[in-house]
């Protein structure tokens, strides 16, 4: 059962909060963010959401989609999202580019102290350009922008792939060059 519209601004607030913006366009942040679901379980006083069943979140190009979704925050600052789903899915347009970023994977975890994006289990990102990045396990650093995958278990390996430039995309960058 959904809280009364007083009891949604706070978790309104909180999702404001979430910087996964930091792979997306600024516009974003500027757009309504929509949650659908299921269900919903506030629970102010825990400090914990809880979204289940079909969850999608949209904000601009930012779309989140997962069976399950849980917030924890404190006051206004979220702490920690997860994200679970058959595969858990993000889909956002990078400032600048003109591709949107993909991502999946069985479990999503987005820690706010440490500005870090876990994925978990088949973990896989991509652009519709043929650049696919996977692995059992893809931790994305956002202060640092830099990211890191591999799993522990032996045979965990990454795979990346990176599609040829066709020949107009070489020539014309050789020609702005």
């Amino acid at each position: 059962m959904l809280p009364a519209d007083h009891m949604l601004r706070p978790l309104v607030l909180l999702l404001l909060c979430i910087p996964l913006q930091a792979w997306g366009l600024t516009s974003d942040r500027e757009q309504p963010i929509e949650v659908e679901a299921d269900r919903a379980t506030l629970k102010e006083k825990e400090g914990v959401s809880i979204y289940e069943g079909n969850v999608k979140l949209t904000q601009g190009t930012l779309k989140l989609q997962a069976a399950t979704m849980t917030v924890y925050h404190t006051g206004e600052q979220v702490k920690q999202m997860i994200l679970i789903g058959n595969p858990a899915t993000f889909v956002q347009r990078p400032e600048g580019k003109e591709l949107d970023l993909h991502a999946e994977a069985a479990r999503m975890e987005y820690h706010a102290a440490d500005e870090r994006i876990i994925l978990l289990g088949a973990a896989r990102v991509w652009q519709t350009d043929g650049k696919v990045f996977r692995s059992e396990k893809i931790i994305y650093n956002i202060s640092t922008n830099t990211v890191n995958a591999g799993g522990a278990a032996a045979g965990d390996r990454v795979h990346i792939t990176l599609q040829p430039r066709n020949k107009q995309q070489k020539s014309t960058e050789e020609a702005g060059q």
